[in-house]
């Protein structure tokens, strides 16, 4: 089972954010403009996810391999993230 950011517990447990804040801080990063579409090889994560991701490793000492475990990717998409 990989971890979500459409399931309000994992956002708070990972991130330690309450989903609440979770959101704004989705709002707030598309307001700038940090979900626009980019050239090269598309997302392996949605936006909310890939949020979630470095939230975690933020919050973590997890490795890029054990994000990508967690979330279902490869180690080479949980470092795009």
């Amino acid at each position: 089972m990989a971890i979500s950011a459409s399931d309000p517990v994992m956002v708070k447990l990972f991130s330690g954010l309450r989903p609440r804040t979770f959101a704004r801080l989705i709002t707030t990063l598309r307001r700038e403009g940090a979900d626009r579409p980019l050239r090269g090889r598309p997302w392996g994560l949605c936006f909310e996810d890939r949020v979630l991701l470095v939230a975690t490793y933020w919050r973590t000492n997890l490795t890029m391999r054990q994000l990508a475990a967690v979330f279902g990717v490869s180690k080479s998409a949980a470092a795009r993230g």
